[in-house]
Order: structure tokens, then sequence, then C-alpha cells
């Protein structure tokens, strides 16, 4: 058992920083001494005096010898994975390497069509194809869970050849699926369970949060250690157990999706974070989801508002478990969208992580306190209190078939390398989109490269648009134009 209290990162940077010497290597500010003033008044100067490079004191991030190594062996411990990878290039890196180390070119994969874009990216790269299964879809809070081992089941009989399955857990609004199931059905076929747990780093460090990915039974679980916990923003990891991934493959499609330059910074606040959760994770949770029950039962006794809370019935597999420190509200009831409602609360000195059409997402972390959660609880008791603006937006309910009637013609790779044309939006109706179109957060894409473009879809990303919400990934953030591959 390793001694969860060391920080090796943390002090290698420590004794690279303070050891004497004339800098003749990158970053060019050597130090800190060429920074502008203007960052430096920002920010300070010690920061930039731990921006190195991978001196020999400090470990190489693609072949790990000391530091590194260390760090990420004590992180696998912390977190119950066989191994574990750091990541700073976000969870993106993480989930497009998953899957170019599983699957190649025109090889099956399983998996939710509520994927995040960084996963498109992924079967580009690859040149995997997808076979989609359709997530639950609650209609009346316009929320899509997970999918049912039922529906896995189904697709794994009509492509026992698929070489992987990915799903999402938690979603964004916190819901998980039956993934022990999920994972069982999937290992009946010996192929790969892959989760993005972007989401789902502070579960393994508390019995009242959901399962994490790797207990219920996840190969390869990526999981973004900055969402929930205390890394710096782009620093997450990767963890695998068992040996159906293939380790060589994987460290080779790591470098090719992360910079030979790792910011060691970012590294550092990997390190930090893991001996902060190992040593006092499970308290630091507790405390989190004593104030996250607190804004439930508040929230939940405002007039017009409701916090979405796992069903009274029976367990379903959509919707097995929540993250009960992930806050949805649904706001529908007052006539407002979720965008009208953020740009309220804004305005009141709260920011939601995102909003939709019906709904605003909080996340309740480590670092929240008490006075955050009476901030929101009264930004929240404001709003129905707003006779001027109430029912001046249109509620505008999810189009349920704006992804799900979605045809893929041809593979995410095929159509993105393809030779393409940009034109008005109102002539795609049954072209190939040629790129990704989705509302950011959460990163969903309701059109994606290959699929044929169809009505439905076009008219949710107007509405999206129209309400307030703001539309990623394509060249034309407006939609008077989308990318179609060409005829």
């Amino acid at each position: 058992m390793l001694n969860q209290n060391q920080t090796p990162l943390i002090d290698a940077l420590k004794a690279s920083i303070s050891r004497p010497h004339a800098p003749f290597y990158t970053p060019g500010h050597k130090r800190g001494a060429g920074i502008s003033p203007i960052l430096t008044d920002l920010l300070g100067k010690d920061v930039f005096r731990a921006d190195l490079t991978e001196l020999a004191e400090l470990d190489n991030l693609f072949t790990p010898e000391s530091a590194i190594l260390t760090a990420q062996e004590l992180a696998a411990e912390a977190f119950s994975a066989e191994k574990t990878w750091f990541l700073i290039n976000g969870s993106t890196c993480g989930i497009e390497a998953a899957i170019i180390a599983t699957c190649g070119t025109n090889d099956k994969i399983i998996l939710p069509r509520n994927v995040h874009s960084s996963v498109i990216s992924g079967l580009i790269l690859s040149g995997a194809i997808p076979i989609f299964i359709n997530p639950e879809y609650d209609e009346d809070l316009d929320i899509a869970h997970s999918i049912t081992p039922e529906d896995l089941k189904t697709t794994l009989a009509k492509h026992p050849d698929a070489k992987a399955v990915l799903t999402v857990y938690p979603t964004y609004d916190g819901v998980c699926g039956d993934l022990k199931s999920i994972a069982q059905i999937t290992h009946q076929y010996n192929i790969p369970l892959l989760v993005d747990e972007a989401h789902g780093a502070h579960f393994a460090f508390h019995n009242n949060l959901p399962t994490s990915a790797l207990t219920a039974g996840a190969d390869l679980t990526i999981q973004s250690i900055h969402k929930t916990l205390g890394a710096m923003t782009q620093a997450s990891m990767l963890h695998i157990q068992g040996n159906r991934i293939n380790i060589d493959r994987l460290n080779k499609a790591l470098q090719l999706v992360q910079s030979t330059s790792p910011s060691f910074i970012l590294l550092a606040s990997l390190d930090a974070a893991r001996q902060q959760m190992a040593i006092n994770g499970e308290k630091l949770m507790s405390q989190t989801l004593h104030l996250a029950e607190i804004a439930t039962v508040k929230i939940s006794q405002i007039p017009g508002l409701s916090v979405l809370e796992i069903p009274p019935t029976i367990k379903k597999g959509g919707f097995f478990d929540l993250d009960q420190t992930r806050l949805t509200v649904n706001v529908s009831e007052l006539g407002l969208t979720g965008f009208a409602a953020e740009d309220m609360l804004n305005e009141m000195g709260v920011t939601p992580e995102f909003s939709s059409l019906q709904n605003l997402t909080f996340i309740i972390s480590l670092g929240n306190k008490k006075s955050d959660i009476e901030v929101l609880v009264q930004g929240l008791k404001k709003l129905p209190q707003i006779p001027q603006l109430k029912g001046q937006y249109k509620i505008c309910k999810y189009r349920n078939d704006a992804m799900i009637d979605n045809i893929l013609c041809i593979s995410p790779r095929e159509a993105f390398f393809a030779n393409s044309e940009t034109i008005p939006s109102e002539k795609t109706v049954d072209r190939i989109c040629a790129e990704n179109v989705c509302p950011y957060p959460p990163g969903i894409p309701v059109l994606m490269p290959g699929e044929i473009i169809k009505k439905p879809a076009l008219e949710y990303l107007q509405q999206i648009q129209s309400l307030g919400g703001f539309i990623s990934g394509c060249v034309d953030s407006s939609l008077q134009t989308l990318k179609v591959v060409k005829i």
C-alpha cells in the first residue's frame, strides 16, 4: 500500500524551482522573467516559476520513470484502478485515445446518441463506425438519461462483431444508468466497456454517491478531475483495469492526442487533487452532499420550480441512480426557458453550469460554501417574482426526433474529410452533414459528420438559438449556413 500523503510531482516541482541555474530551455519566458507585466499583475509571479518543461528531474509524461510515474501509481490506488494516466488535454483527449486504442477503420463501436462531441472526434480519428442506441428520454422534463441494459443486449445481438461499447456515466444532469448490468452484458462478448465518466471523478470517495465506473465493471474510464474535484481546468485522468485494453496501443494513442509539451502546473494539480481526496475525500464529499441536500430541500419549496430526483418507483435501467451533488432545476412552470432564467440569475450574482430549454443545472462541489447555497436559493426565489417577464418566453419542448431520426449515411471520418460545400441552412435538408453542430454546453451534437440532415434537427437548433442558446462546432454559429458533403 502506498503512502497517499505523498505528492511526488509537487515535491519535484518545488525542487526544480529552487535549483539555481541559468535557463536555456523552453518556455521562452524563462521561469517568469519574460512574462508581460500585464499578466503578472493579474496572476502574480510565482505561478510562472512553476511553468517548466520536461526537465530531467521532472520526468516525461509519455515515458514516465520517476515523479510522474509515482504520482500516477498513487492515483491508480486512490481511484481503485490498475493503471492510471494523467491527461493535460482534458477528458477530450482521453476519450479520443480510448476509441483509437480499441477501434480501427470500419470497426463498430456501440454508444448512446447523447455522447459528447469529443466522441465524434474519436470516431473521425479512428475511422470507427458508430452504432447508436437512443437513451431513455423524459419528455416532460426534457432530459435524456442513459441507455438501458435491454437495449444494449438487443444491439449487441444484432452487431456481435462490435469492438467496444462506450457509455456516458453520469450524464450532464447527474443521471446514472445501470452500469453494472451494462458491463456484464458487454463482457459476454469479450469486448471492453469504455466510460465517459468526466463528471463522476468524485464517485469513488463516498458511499452515498453513485457507484464509480471501475467498481461497476468498466474496463476504461475517463474522468475530468477538474470538473468536480480540485484540479485545474483541463486536468483529467484515464484509468483502466483488467486485460481487455491493449496498453501499448493506448500509450500510442495518447501520444497522438496529447501535447509533447505538457504543463507541469496542470500535472501538479492532479497530484494535489489526488492527495486531497485520498486523505480527506470522504469528509469533503460529506460536506458537499450536505450542501446539496440543503439546496434541494429549499429549492423544492419555491413555487414553480422542481429539482430532478430519483423516481420513487422501482429503479430503471435508464435512470438507475443520481448524483445528488448535481442539481437540475426545471423552470418551465414559470413560463421561462432555462436560457432566460440563466440571464436573470447572472444579474443576481448566480452562475449555473449550463442552461437548456426547460432546465438549469448547478454543480455543487468541494469548493462551494454554505453562503453559495444561500445566494443560489435567494436568486431562484426571485424568479417567480418577476411578473413583467413571466410568459414572454415561448416554451419549446425538446423534439426527441431531432436526433433519433438522424441517419448515418457514411462514416464520420469519411464525411469529415470529404469535399464539402457551404449552403444556406434551409437547403440542407436530406444532405449529408460535414461538421459537428451542437448546443454548448453540454456539447452533445444534434448533427454530426456523416448524418443526413433532417428538418426536425434544423428546427430544434434554430429554436435553441432563438431562445438564447449557443451553437458551437460549426463554421457558421449563426446557422444561416451549414457545411455539407459535396454531391
